[in-house]
Parts: structure tokens; sequence; C-alpha cells
């Protein structure tokens, strides 16, 4: 390709400055691209999310976040503003004289950065003119069906266009630095690069496109990284263009960073370049004073999951929700990326271990995967339907039961208890007894699928037979929309339900970082990874004896999926065999990792 190598890695101000003195922080501008800014689509809106109070901590009012315009997005998430900076000011304000719609205020989030947002509709009629420009500066070629890939190269485009107007206004004096995030900004880069911009950039991939679409395909990834042919393998999946962009991002950048080391050999091989550095996500941890406050919140939420289990097993609660623990996997519905097929598999192995040995525990495992349905199904609310039904029977029952002995008490008699109901309350109590039958299984999901013969979950619990039976010491029930506390089945949003379960299980495939288990460590619950996530590996370099510490790892790199599978079953079983109090201080233990995962401390 026609651009330049990418530099060696220096500081930040070296690059900016050549042989110059260091620039104060002060004088210095940073914008970190994204097309996640504002319009979450995946896990880099909660890296630069949870991100953005610690750099604007740090760069103040220098601090900017670039991303596309989308109405129903901003309306919630922006306060618009006039830039306190005038030479943003100058630079918008030319772009929006040649007919482009570029916005400007706060994010309404922690820390409140700047963000600037351009429409990629209102710049559309320039597409045909900068994808003959882009193909002139890197031969990169994008399809007129690629939506995407199109709306890159506007977003792209406008972006390279932007910090030209403003580099322009600092007579070529080097003092911009800017951070994209992945393929979709790459394109501002590459145009920003092509023409000797005086801004010095990083960029950031969180996973290699190619890696994802391999992975998906149940290939030997990892014990292949140096077999694959790149270009054809790209070509086949119809993705060359977006590897191409992805690749040129990542040479032309003058620093290249990933978010783990798993990711980092990975981009070795995919992106033919080592990154200069690794960055692992963090969170925003909000500490609570009291050590015994996050136990509290697990007790409360796991109540009102335990009010959702009664509705939805209604007729079939012969087990003690007492002695009932919650598992979860939650995620985007990519079936063996996610590692939900291992987990299927672990699950009927451990219904079986747990049956053998007659245990009185149950496992009630949610899968929290968005997937196409048409919405909740009948069986599913009349569930929950019947449940609030006995719960007022039960109430006034007990009301006039109550008023029935106090009179007694006053009396200083001691009720006749067979005579403290009358006839009338025995029938409503048998009538409610009656409402509770029910001659099918509880539904293995909450809403009708569409097209659900396809479904993977699904096939996989028919081929496994976990249909929720009553010797069935390990019940399912398939979630496939994300939590949210307006809903009528299971009223808690994603945060709260976590705090309510046991232990959350990620046995992922492909997952270069993995919020779902550092979130989980954040709120004190154990969580199960694999060392091909990020996480894992940031886990295991960073703690001794991580199992002791609630982060069960199972390894997926070195051995059989057989054998993987075998050790996610005992790790499961274990679990299952604690008692309530060695679970209480194992939350305890998991807890105390979270400032490892704060970017306070990673932010550095």
């Amino acid at each position: 390709m026609p651009l330049g190598r990418s530099l060696s890695m220096t500081s930040l101000n070296g690059l900016l400055q050549g042989e110059d003195e260091d620039l104060p922080v002060e004088d210095l501008l940073l914008f970190e691209i994204s097309w996640e800014v504002t319009n979450k689509v995946g896990g880099i809106y909660t890296v630069i999310q949870t991100k953005a109070k610690t750099t604007a901590d740090e760069w103040g009012e220098n601090y900017f976040l670039i991303g596309p315009y989308f109405e129903q997005n901003v309306k919630t998430q922006v306060e618009f503003s006039e830039p306190p900076n005038p030479a943003v000011k100058k630079a918008m304000d030319t772009m929006k004289s040649q007919g482009c719609q570029v916005f400007f205020g706060r994010w309404l989030i922690e820390g409140s950065p700047y963000v600037l947002l351009f429409d990629i509709g209102s710049a559309a009629w320039n597409l045909d003119k900068w994808k003959g420009e882009f193909w002139e500066v890197s031969n990169i070629g994008i399809p007129y069906h690629d939506r995407e890939a199109n709306d890159a190269v506007i977003f792209g485009s406008l972006t390279a266009w932007f910090l030209k107007e403003l580099s322009c206004q600092f007579d070529d004096k080097p003092n911009i630095i800017a951070h994209f995030h992945e393929w979709q900004a790459g394109v501002g880069l590459i145009l920003s690069r092509s023409q000797k911009l005086p801004v010095a950039t990083i960029f950031t991939t969180h996973a290699t496109l190619l890696g994802r679409y391999l992975c998906a395909a149940s290939i030997d990834f990892y014990n292949n990284l140096d077999q694959f042919d790149i270009d054809k393998e790209a070509g086949e999946r119809q993705i060359y263009h977006r590897y191409c962009m992805e690749r040129a991002s990542v040479h032309c950048a003058h620093v290249f960073t990933t978010v783990s080391q798993i990711t980092a050999t990975e981009a070795e091989h995919m992106l033919k370049k080592s990154p200069d550095v690794v960055t692992p996500n963090g969170l925003n941890i909000k500490k609570f004073s009291a050590m015994h406050e996050f136990q509290n919140l697990h007790s409360m939420y796991k109540a009102r999951i335990q009010e959702f289990i009664r509705g939805h097993f209604y007729g079939h609660l012969d087990f003690d929700l007492d002695k009932t623990l919650f598992f979860f996997i939650a995620g985007r519905y990519e079936f063996s990326n996610k590692g939900a097929d291992m987990f299927l598999e672990a699950l009927s192995r451990l219904n079986f271990l747990l049956r053998v040995h007659k245990t009185d525990v149950t496992v009630i495992v949610f899968f929290i995967m968005p997937a196409k349905t048409n919405n909740f199904n009948v069986e599913t609310l009349k569930g929950q339907a019947v449940r609030k039904q006995l719960w007022d029977t039960a109430q006034s029952v007990k009301e006039k039961f109550g008023r029935k002995l106090y009179n007694a008490l006053l009396k200083g008699e001691i009720p006749d208890l067979n005579k403290i109901l009358d006839r009338d309350d025995i029938s409503i109590m048998k009538r409610a007894i009656y409402t509770t039958q029910r001659h099918t299984l509880p539904p293995v999901t909450t809403h009708n699928m569409i097209d659900d013969s396809n479904d993977p979950i699904l096939n996989t619990i028919r081929r496994i037979g976990l249909f929720n039976n009553r010797t069935d010491r390990v019940k399912v029930i398939l979630h496939p929309e994300f939590l949210s506390s307006t809903s009528p089945l299971l009223p808690l949003d994603y945060e709260e339900f976590v705090r309510g379960c046991h232990l959350g299980v990620f046995p992922s495939y492909y997952e270069p970082w993995g919020y779902t288990p550092a979130e989980c460590t954040v709120m004190g619950i154990p969580s199960v990874t694999t060392n091909l996530s990020g996480f894992g590996c940031f886990m295991q370099e960073h703690v001794a004896d991580p199992a002791a510490y609630g982060i069960y790892i199972v390894d997926r790199r070195f051995r059989s999926p057989d054998e993987s599978c075998n050790q996610l079953t005992q790790f499961l079983y274990g679990f299952c065999q604690q008692n309530r109090r060695q679970r209480i201080i194992q939350r305890n233990r998991t807890e105390r990792l979270s400032d490892l995962l704060d970017w306070k401390y990673l932010g550095r």
C-alpha cells in the first residue's frame, strides 16, 4: 500500500514535537474517535464510556470525543452547547458552511466529556467522491452494497477534514493527538496520514475482523494462527475491503495498541504487526463504604429472581429455593465464540452428576442473549399472573386469620385453630391450588423465538434433553432479550440481575477482553472465564490462585474440547458443593479483586 510505514513507539509528546522540547499538556488537544461514541453497538461503547472520567480528569477541557450523530441516541444522552475552544469552533463552522451538519455538546455520562458528532446522512452526497479519494490513497475499493463500510468512509473523511481544518489554525505546530478505535474509524487515520497532517495518531483494535469470523466458523484458530492464507480467508468471507481498511490503519498509526495479550498475538498474525502497547480495559468502580453492603444487595436481588422463578415454575416447585443456585451467561448471541455450546454440554454433565449423587441442590441457568423474537410467550406471562393471584389470595386469608387471632387473644382465649378458618377460606385456598396445576413442563424460553427450529441454543437443549423435568437438577431458561427494569417478566436491569445471581459462566472461545466476567468481579460475583479471553489471561498474570478468589479459568487453549468441557463441569460441580457460608466468604474475596480492574489504576 502506498502509505508510509508506522513509526517506532516513542512518547506521544516526542511524536508531536520531533526534536523540540515537550509541549506542556495544556497546549495539547486529545481527540478520541469511535463509531460507538454515544452509539451503543457492542463493548467499545463500555470502554469509552467508563474511561471518559479518568481521561477527562487528566485532560480537562482539552479532551474531545468524535462519533456519528444519530438523533434517537443524542436526544437522551447529549446536552448541546457551543465549543469553548475557538479553534474547534472555527473548524466546525468551516465544515457547516460547506453543507455538513456537525453537532457539539457534553455527553451526559460520568466525567461529562465534550463530544463532536458528524451527521453521516448530511454528507452522504460526497460518498462517491470520497470513495475515489480513498482509492487513490490506499488502493482499497469499497463495494456499494456494504452499508457499514460506506458509512465508515463518510465518517473517516469527515474526521480527516475536521482534523485538517483544525491543524491549519496552529500554523502546522503539532499539538493534536487523535486516538482511533477499530476499523470503522480507521479511514480517518489513513487519510490524516496520507495528507501528512501534523497529528499524532493512535489506533486501538479491540478484536480483529478476521479473528472473529474464523472463530465463528468453528476452526481451530489458536493452534493454526501462522497457517492461514489471510487474503484468501478474508476474500472468501466477503470482508476483504474491511480487512484492508483495518490492516492499513494498523500500519499507518504512529502507535498501535490492543486490549489484551491474546489479541496482541492474534494481531501479529492477522494484521502482520505487533502492538506497541497492551492497554487492558477497566471499569468505573464505586466502592461501598461498608463491606457487607454488596452482600445485602445480593440477597435483595436474589429474592427478586426467586419471585420470577416461583411464577415460571408454578406447579413444578418441588425444589427448595433456599438451596437453588442461579448461574447465567450473557452477551452477544455468538453460539460458539461465547462458549454457549460448551456451557450447555457441561450443564448436561452437571445434571448427571447432581442426580447420581442425589444432592438436594438445584441449579437454574439463565441465557441472556438477544435473538429475534415475536414477544413474550403466553405460558411465561401466565406463570407470573398465577404467582401474583396466589400472593393476593394468601394475603387476604392471612389478614382475616390475623384479625380473628388478635380478637381471640384480646379476650384472653387461645383460639380454636379448626374454627379460625371457615369453609369459604378453605374453598378459596383449594381453588388457588387448582390454578397452580399444569400439564406441561415449565418453558425453556421466555419468548416466542422466530425460526426456533434452527436456533442453536434450543436445538442443543433438545439434543441433551434439558426440558425442566421434575427429575432434572439443572433447569434452563433462555431469555432472548437484554434485561430491563420495566419488563413485565423479570423487572431487573442487568446490574441488579448479576448481583442476584451466584455465578457468571463465560467459557468463551473468542473474547479479546471480556467485560461480562469483569463486571461480575466488580460486583463480588464469582465467574468462569477461559485462557482465551483477555480478562482470563489478565487474571492469570496478576493473581496467584484465581480460583480461590472466585475466578475459575477453563483451559481452552492447550486442552481438547472434551477435556475443557470436563474441567468446566468440575468447576460447576465444585461450586454446587459449597455451603452458604463458603459462598459468602468467596464473594468477599472476589470483590477484593475489583481494584485491579479500576480505570484509576489501568488509566495510567
